[in-house]
């Protein structure tokens, strides 16, 4: 699959880490039963909020926020691989996955708060931080993984100009 255009290869690969993403939020759903809800600000409604915020959409039912939560995830996850292929053209794994998640902890800890009227990360409760933290790893490896599926190998040499 050599072939694949890189930016083409980065959106299906950042779908495929929305994919492992939502099944990681399925599992822990499975394994704590007893949590009622949401497992953390992603696994809410807030998402949705934050989209009817920022479109102005005035009041928005909890269905519509589930619904515009659920576009933002899938289009935003699949998007932001983007950024992750083009890391992977100027540096080796696994430097561009620690600065491709890095950059996605840090919007999560910034744009909640600042668009979504969250508490800062450091007052989430310790189960919803491990939460966010855990999905969000799930996502940065299902990324790089189907990356380097698709052809964009893990060796260094393949980067840089015209790697891709």
């Amino acid at each position: 699959m050599k072939g694949i255009p890189w930016p083409v290869r980065s959106v299906v690969a950042g779908a495929a880490g929305t994919t492992a993403m939502t099944l990681a939020y399925a599992t822990e759903h499975r394994l704590r039963p007893q949590v009622r809800g949401s497992l953390d600000y992603d696994d809410s409604l807030v998402p949705g909020e934050i989209v009817a915020s920022v479109l102005r959409l005035g009041d928005v039912s909890d269905r519509g926020d589930a619904e515009l939560g659920a576009a933002l995830k899938w289009g935003y996850g699949s998007a932001f691989g983007l950024w992750h292929g083009t890391l992977r053209r100027f540096l080796p794994e696994p430097w561009a996955s620690v600065v491709f998640g890095a950059t996605l902890m840090g919007a999560t800890f910034t744009l909640f708060p600042v668009l979504g009227k969250t508490p800062p990360p450091w007052r989430w409760e310790r189960d919803v931080l491990a939460t966010s933290v855990g999905t969000h790893v799930a996502y940065v490896v299902g990324v790089a993984l189907v990356d380097d599926l698709l052809g964009g190998s893990l060796d260094p040499k393949t980067r840089g100009p015209g790697y891709g």
